[in-house]
């Protein structure tokens, strides 16, 4: 009997053993490719890219309250080859004019998309960040008539 109890105890102590060198193995495996291949973190480059051409990145957000009108200025956008990759309403629908945002310091691409869609020159503002990874923000307003829409 105490020679089953010792078979016992060695079984145990050998399927410790096996889980805890398995372990070890996965875990130096995992420090071996964090150091092969790092983290990639997301950021805006500070030159353009060469590969491919300058994409303008936007978000339409609905600011007079009238249905489906961020889905047509969205396809108008696309139209015009800009990527437009969020619709969604405005935290109010008060907004009288369409209003351009540029979510960078660049103040080039949210003109560009102010001259497509036909709205005035002071209704576009600068308001950048670091967190931002799109290139504009278009608000649109109770003048949305005006607009060029396609």
């Amino acid at each position: 009997m105490a020679k089953n109890n010792s078979e016992t105890n060695s079984f145990a102590l050998n399927a410790v053993i096996g889980f805890l060198s398995l372990l070890l193995v996965l875990l130096v495996f995992g420090l071996f490719t964090r150091i092969i291949y790092p983290r990639i973190e997301n950021q805006r480059a500070e030159q353009d890219p060469k590969l491919i051409g300058k994409v303008i990145q936007l978000e339409v957000l609905n600011g007079c309250g009238v249905p489906g009108l961020a889905n047509d200025v969205t396809s108008t956008l696309r139209k015009n080859g800009f990527d437009v990759v969020e619709t969604g309403n405005f935290e109010n629908f008060d907004m009288q004019n369409t209003v351009i945002i540029a979510r960078t310091f660049n103040k080039q691409n949210a003109q560009r998309v102010a001259d497509a869609l036909g709205v005035k020159d002071e209704n576009v503002f600068i308001e950048a960040s670091e967190d931002f990874y799109l290139d504009a923000t278009v608000v649109i307003g109770s003048d949305y008539k005006s607009l060029k829409l396609n």
